[in-house]
C-alpha cells in the first residue's frame, strides 16, 4: 500500500507527515484470536477422558506415593497413591498453560492447589483419601472420571453388607428426612435418611488381598485393572438437581447416589431391612432393578389385583382413569411418563 501524506495546522506551522495507512495511529498490537480448541477446553477442570490425556497410569502416577506414611497415620498407612503427580508429568504437555498470564494464578494449577501462591503451596488431598479429599470444596463437586468395574462373581465368599452400608440410616430417630422439609410438605415428596447404600471410598479394603506380598492380581499399581473410562451413560436417572437444591443436599454419597438412579429415585433401602441385596439386583453391576422384583414372594407392591394391595396396581389403574396421573410413590422425574411394558407385564395374571 502507498505512503499518504497527512497535513495538519498546529501553532500556524503546516506539518506534513507521511505514513503508512496501516500505521497512521499507533495501536496496541493485535493478539491472536483464540482458536475454537483453546475456547473449548477449561484447563481448571483435569479430565482423564481427553486424548491427550490418555496414557499409562505410570506416566504420570508413581506407586506408592512419597507422603504415603504421612497421609494415613499408624496401622492405617498402606503403600498407595496418595498425592497428585509431580508438575515435570504436565509441563512436557502443558508448559504453556502453567505460564500463562492469568490472575491471580494460572487456572491449570486449581487442579491440585488450593492456592498456588509463592508463600502458599498447598493441595487439596488426593481422591483416593476418600473422606479428607471429599470434605473439602473441591471434593464436594466431584465425579469420577472412571467406573470401577468390581468383579462380583469373583468375591461370592463376600457379603455385600461388607462393602455396601446404609448411608444416613434413621434408625431409632424420630428425624426421618435428611434436610428439613417444609412446614406444609403433606404427602408431597422430601428425601429421607437411609435411601442410598455406600460403596468403598479407599482402596484400603482391595489392598487386603490385592498387595505385593500376596502378589494376587491385580496388583496396586495395576490401576487401569479396576479404573475403567466409562462408556457413554443413555439411561436417564431418575433424578431432579433442582429438587436436590432447594431440598439443601450438598453430600457427596446422597448427590452421587442419586444421579445414577436409573430406577426408582424414592426407593429408600433402609425400610427394606429384612429383603436380600440379590432379590433386587438380580444382575451385578447395574442400577437397573427389574420392577418384577416389587413384587416379591408375598406381592409387597405388585399384585394380581388391585383389591390385593398392590402400589403399583393402584397407580397403574389411576393412570388410565386419568393420563394426567403422577406415579409419585417410587418416581420422581419417571412419575408423568407414559407407563412402560415393563410396568404393566410385571403384573401376574389373576387365577381364575
Amino acid at each position: 500500500m502507498a505512503p499518504r501524506a497527512i497535513k495538519c495546522v498546529f501553532n500556524g506551522t503546516l506539518l506534513v507527515f507521511i505514513c503508512c495507512a496501516l500505521t497512521v495511529f499507533a495501536s496496541p498490537q493485535r493478539r491472536r484470536p483464540a482458536t475454537a480448541n483453546t475456547e473449548r477446553i477449561d484447563y481448571s477442570r483435569f479430565s482423564h477422558a481427553t486424548a491427550e490425556h490418555r496414557v499409562a497410569c505410570s506416566s504420570c502416577h508413581t506407586f506408592p506415593s512419597k507422603n504415603w506414611k504421612q497421609v494415613r497415620k499408624g496401622d492405617e498407612a498402606f503403600a498407595d497413591v496418595t498425592e497428585y503427580p509431580e508438575h515435570q508429568a504436565c509441563l512436557g504437555c502443558h508448559r504453556q498453560r502453567f505460564f500463562a498470564r492469568e490472575r491471580p494464578v494460572p487456572r491449570i494449577c486449581s487442579n491440585c492447589h488450593v492456592r498456588a501462591t509463592p508463600t502458599e503451596t498447598s493441595r487439596y488431598p488426593f481422591p483416593s483419601l476418600g473422606e479428607a479429599f471429599l470434605s473439602t470444596t473441591k471434593g464436594r463437586e466431584f465425579v469420577s472420571d472412571f467406573r470401577v468395574l468390581f468383579p462380583h462373581d469373583k468375591h461370592t465368599d463376600a457379603s455385600c453388607e461388607d462393602c455396601h452400608k446404609t448411608h444416613q440410616p434413621q434408625e431409632k430417630s424420630d428425624d426421618e428426612f435428611v434436610t428439613k422439609p417444609p412446614k406444609n410438605i403433606g404427602d408431597g415428596f422430601w428425601l429421607k435418611k437411609g435411601t442410598f447404600k455406600t460403596r468403598p471410598l479407599t482402596h484400603a479394603g482391595c489392598f487386603t488381598c490385592h498387595n505385593q506380598e500376596s502378589e494376587l492380581a491385580p496388583l496396586p499399581q495395576n490401576c487401569d485393572s479396576c479404573h475403567k473410562q466409562p462408556a457413554v451413560e443413555t439411561r436417564a436417572a431418575d433424578f431432579d438437581e433442582q429438587l436436590a437444591r432447594s431440598m439443601g443436599i450438598q453430600d457427596w454419597w446422597t448427590l452421587t447416589g442419586w444421579r445414577k438412579r436409573t430406577s426408582a429415585g424414592a426407593f429408600r433401602h433402609e425400610v427394606h431391612p429384612d429383603l436380600k441385596c440379590a432379590q433386587c439386583h438380580q444382575t451385578v453391576m447395574t442400577n437397573v432393578v427389574p420392577v418384577k422384583s416389587c413384587g416379591g414372594a408375598e406381592g409387597c407392591h405388585v399384585t394380581a389385583t388391585l383389591d390385593d394391595g398392590g402400589i403399583l396396581n393402584y397407580e397403574i389403574d389411576q393412570r388410565n382413569k386419568n393420563a394426567g396421573f403422577v406415579c409419585a410413590k417410587c418416581h420422581i422425574t419417571f412419575g408423568n411418563k407414559p407407563v412402560p411394558a415393563s410396568h404393566i407385564n410385571a403384573i401376574p395374571k389373576a387365577a381364575k
